[in-house]
C-alpha cells in the first residue's frame, strides 16, 4: 500500500488542550469559561453542560478553536468538546431522535413527534395551523424585535419561537433566547437544531407543535445565532426563510415576511431591501408571503424600499404598517438589539421592519369566536402606502 493511500486526511478541526482558570456568565445550558492554552495564552470558551458536563476551575478541557482562529462565529468562543478527566454520567432521558447526526457531538433527544412522547397523538392528528400567523426572518437578530412588535400590539398573545438549523445548532448558544424566556410560550428546535423546550424532526412538525402543544397564537421562525453568506446569489443560509414560508403555507398558516432593510450596511447588496430577502421571499417562497414594510423610514429609504419591492411576484403582497409606539418599545428592549455588529438605533430600519412584521402578525391573529365585534375597533390598521 502506498503512503499516499494510508495517509490520514487533513484535519477539519483545530484542536487545543487547555486548563480552566475562571468561570463566567451562565445562561440556559451554556457556561462561559476562561481557558489557558499552552503557548497561546487565555481564550474565552463556551461549554454546554448537557453535552460535556460542568467544567470547573482546574479542569483540563479539549477545545475546538477552528472558528475562533478564523474570527468566525457569533460570540468569538472556543468550544469545549470534552472534560476528559471527568466525563459526565450517561444520559437517562428518553428519546431516540438524534441531532447533529454522526458528528462527534451527536445528541439524543425526545422529539415531540416520536411515538413514545405524550404529544405524539396530537402531532399525528394535527395537519393544520388554523390560520396562525408566522413571521419568518432570515437572521436571528430579528427575533427580539419581532417579538416586541407582537407584544407591544397585544401583550396577551402567546408567541412560540421555532428555531431552524441554518446558524447555531444549540438553542442554548443564544443569550437572547434565554433573556426572552419569560415572554415566550416556548422554543421549538427543528432539524439539526436542539435544546428547545420541544424538539421536532422537521419545521413542519415544529410549527404544528407550536400551535397544538404550546397553544401559541403566533410563531416566529428564524435560524439560530450566526449566518453563513458567501456573496453569491444563492449561497447564504437565509435562503431557508423561503422554504419556511412554504411550510407555513402548506400547513394552512399565514406566512409573514420580516424584511431585512438597512441604510447602514456598507455592502450595496444589503442596502434598501437586502438581496437575501428579495431572493428568499421572491424566488423561493412559492406559496406566497405577505411582506411587511414599516412606515416612517423617511423619504429616501422609503422610496428605495418601494422600488426594491416593486418586482416582487403577485403572490407576495406588500403591506406598509404603521409604526406608532414601536420605536419606544424597541428602545426598552430587554436584550441588546444588534445585527451584523451594529446596534439600535444605528440599524433603526432593520429593527423597525422586524417589529412592524410582528405588529402585522399580531393584528392578523384570528379572534376568538364572537369576539370580533368587540375587539375589532381597538385593532390598529395596516394598509398600503409608502415608508415616508
Amino acid at each position: 500500500m502506498s503512503s499516499s493511500a494510508s495517509a490520514a486526511p487533513a484535519s477539519r478541526i483545530r484542536w487545543r488542550r487547555g486548563r480552566v482558570t475562571a468561570t463566567g456568565r451562565s445562561w440556559r445550558d451554556a457556561l462561559e469559561l476562561t481557558v489557558e492554552v499552552p503557548d497561546e495564552g487565555e481564550v474565552r470558551a463556551l461549554a454546554h453542560p448537557s453535552l460535556v458536563g460542568v467544567p470547573e476551575v482546574g479542569d483540563d478541557v479539549l477545545l475546538n478553536t477552528t472558528a475562533l482562529a478564523q474570527n468566525l462565529g457569533t460570540g468569538g468562543y472556543a468550544l469545549v468538546i470534552a472534560v476528559p478527566d471527568r466525563l459526565p454520567p450517561d444520559p437517562e432521558t428518553p428519546g431516540h431522535l438524534v441531532k447533529a447526526r454522526y458528528t462527534p457531538l451527536q445528541v439524543s433527544v425526545q422529539g415531540v413527534d416520536e411515538q413514545e412522547t405524550e404529544h405524539h397523538e396530537v402531532i399525528a392528528a394535527a395537519d393544520d395551523l388554523e390560520g396562525m400567523p408566522v413571521v419568518v426572518a432570515d437572521l436571528h437578530s430579528a427575533l427580539p424585535a419581532v417579538l416586541i412588535g407582537m407584544l407591544a400590539t397585544d401583550p396577551d398573545l402567546r408567541v412560540a419561537y421555532v428555531m431552524t438549523d441554518g446558524g447555531a445548532l444549540p438553542a442554548a448558544f443564544s443569550r437572547t433566547v434565554g433573556a426572552l424566556k419569560s415572554s415566550l410560550a416556548g422554543v421549538v428546535t427543528v432539524g439539526q437544531a436542539f435544546g428547545g423546550d420541544l424538539e421536532a424532526v422537521t419545521l413542519h412538525t415544529g410549527l404544528l407543535a407550536a400551535k397544538h402543544v404550546l397553544h401559541a397564537d403566533l410563531a416566529i421562525v428564524t435560524q439560530g445565532p450566526g449566518n453563513l453568506g458567501t456573496g453569491t446569489p444563492w449561497g447564504f443560509s437565509g435562503v431557508a426563510a423561503g422554504e419556511a414560508c412554504n411550510a407555513v403555507s402548506v400547513l394552512g398558516g399565514l406566512p409573514v415576511g420580516a424584511l431585512r432593510i438597512s441604510d447602514a450596511d456598507p455592502r450595496a447588496r444589503h442596502r434598501g431591501v437586502s438581496h437575501h430577502s428579495l431572493t428568499a421571499f421572491g424566488r423561493v417562497a412559492l406559496g406566497g408571503v405577505t411582506l411587511i414594510a414599516p412606515r416612517g423610514l423617511g423619504s429616501e429609504l422609503g422610496a428605495q424600499v418601494d422600488e426594491d419591492l416593486a418586482s416582487q411576484p403577485e403572490r407576495n403582497p406588500v403591506v406598509w404598517v404603521d409604526t406608532e409606539g414601536l420605536e419606544e418599545a424597541l428602545s426598552l428592549s430587554p436584550v441588546p438589539l444588534r445585527t451584523m455588529g451594529r446596534g439600535y438605533p444605528e440599524e433603526r430600519a432593520y429593527f423597525l421592519a422586524a417589529a412592524a412584521a410582528g405588529r402585522y402578525a399580531a393584528l392578523e391573529v384570528p379572534l376568538p369566536e364572537g369576539a370580533a365585534e368587540d375587539e375589532a375597533g381597538v385593532r390598529l390598521a395596516a394598509g398600503d402606502g409608502t415608508g415616508t
